[in-house]
């Protein structure tokens, strides 16, 4: 399961890309809209900030920006930025690979067959969707599905 902290940024990543073009929108914008905890927030975006995700505005005018288009950013970059690894075992880690410890054989092991077809089937998935295909489906319904 990801974290409450990847949903968190996934949605305000949601609520940028929703925002006017080259508008910033403020920290307790985002957070009363997602109803996500503001200092957490701030944590938040700040990893994303350092990650090149998103950028910040200081002043009156001032809050965070998508850094790069919506389209360009994909669910499996966030929570890889977010909750690290995407994999069921750390032997089919592709950023953290690690044997298992009680390993016998990678090329034996059942277990990590079978995990294996569910590590690609799901980075498929997060890697081709991306933050423009979840605002744009109708009523958000398979976003608020995904991150419920």
């Amino acid at each position: 399961m990801i974290t409450q902290k990847a949903k968190y940024a996934l949605r305000a990543l949601s609520a940028l890309a929703q925002a006017e073009a080259g508008e910033p929108v403020m920290i307790s914008d985002i957070a009363a809209q997602q109803k996500i905890p503001k200092k957490f927030l701030e944590q938040i975006l700040l990893d994303l900030k350092h990650r090149g995700i998103v950028i910040s505005r200081r002043g009156k005018q001032g809050g965070y920006l998508l850094r790069k288009p919506a389209n360009e950013i994909t669910f499996g970059e966030i929570l890889r930025i977010i909750d690290g690894p995407i994999a069921p075992l750390p032997c089919l880690s592709i950023t953290a690979y690690r044997r298992c410890d009680d390993c016998d054989g990678e090329q034996t092991c059942e277990i990590r067959h079978v995990f294996a077809r569910v590590a690609d089937a799901t980075r498929k998935v997060l890697f081709s969707t991306t933050i423009a295909d979840a605002v744009a489906l109708p009523n958000n319904t398979e976003v608020a599905r995904l991150l419920a």
